[in-house]
């Protein structure tokens, strides 16, 4: 147990192949997972609130184009952007939701206004964005998300498709950030933001913005963002399924998360990961697939990020 703050991370389980990883890739992508965790960090060290961290990891990430969320959001099938995103307060299990939007600098922000400002959980379209619009929200042109490299797989992708070789690179299929902590009074917070799978059908809806499936945060157990083939894990409603294991089989975080990411969604071609943290400030980042981009911090400690094993 701990009584300091720690915070946890991730870039999503959608990693470039091991063979196709060059070094200057893998350390730009490590340097964007360190300054996300900064921009959290900074937050628990002033002795700022979990949620208040999670809010600026995500965002954070959202801003990084290495990433499938926010700016490096990848493309539907119609070449556009849809984007999802989420977050949880585990003090009072209050959470905010947003899905299908576009032109948003920061989705997450907006979720944590669906979550401060309105008495519902989720919401879609343009309800969405006039909500932004009276928060003062950044937005952005359409070229301020378009990255080179999301459009050629895009364009790969469709091709893919149209002769039936699309395979199950999980690097066009997976795509998130997220973020959890534990603050110094011993709240969990989590936070998850995506741009969804390469050529997905317009008003495709993944797990990140579903409680209890991508996000999910309860001070009695623990907090989750995960990463990974969406429809697998809202069928397995995998991040309330941890907790559940917490709560009422008095699992501990580490053996839930490891049963249900290694046996419960790999039994059902569930391909990702997640990050986790419970109430004790212990953090797990389980993966069932190549590698997931991933960091950590804690009170004291130095900042560590990964991407394979």
């Amino acid at each position: 147990m701990t009584t300091g703050f720690a915070l946890a991370i991730h870039g999503g389980a959608g990693v470039v192949p091991r063979a196709h990883m060059t070094a200057e890739r893998e350390s730009a992508c490590r340097a964007a997972l360190s300054r996300a965790l900064r921009a959290g960090e900074n937050v628990l060290v002033a002795g700022g609130a979990a949620l208040d961290s999670v809010t600026a990891a995500v965002s954070a990430l959202e801003d990084e184009p290495l990433f499938n969320a926010g700016r490096g959001a990848v493309f539907t099938r119609n070449a556009t952007h849809e984007m999802d995103a989420a977050i949880m307060d585990g003090q009072s299990r209050r959470a905010g939701a947003v899905a299908g939007i576009a032109g948003l600098r920061s989705p997450v922000r907006l979720a944590r206004v669906v979550m401060e400002q309105t008495d519902h959980v989720m919401m879609i379209g343009e309800g969405a964005l006039a909500l932004a619009r009276d928060a003062g929200l950044a937005f952005e042109e359409d070229a301020y998300f378009f990255t080179q490299e999301r459009w050629d797989s895009l364009q790969e992708t469709l091709r893919m498709q149209a002769d039936g070789t699309l395979d199950n690179d999980p690097s066009r299929r997976h795509g998130t950030v997220g973020a959890v902590a534990r603050d110094r009074a011993g709240n969990l917070a989590a936070a998850t933001s995506t741009g969804g799978m390469t050529a997905k059908r317009a008003g495709r809806v993944g797990d990140s913005p579903i409680i209890g499936a991508g996000t999910f945060a309860d001070n009695a157990t623990c907090a989750i963002s995960a990463t990974g083939d969406g429809e697998a894990f809202i069928r397995r409603v995998v991040a309330h399924e941890i907790h559940a294991r917490i709560r009422h089989a008095g699992q501990s975080l580490a053996d839930a998360a490891e049963h249900v990411v290694q046996v419960d969604l790999a039994a059902h071609d569930g391909s990702g990961g997640l990050i986790a943290i419970d109430c004790d400030g212990n953090m797990v980042m389980p993966f069932n697939c190549d590698g997931m981009y991933r960091g950590s911090v804690r009170e004291g400690g130095a900042m560590q990020t990964a991407v394979y094993d």
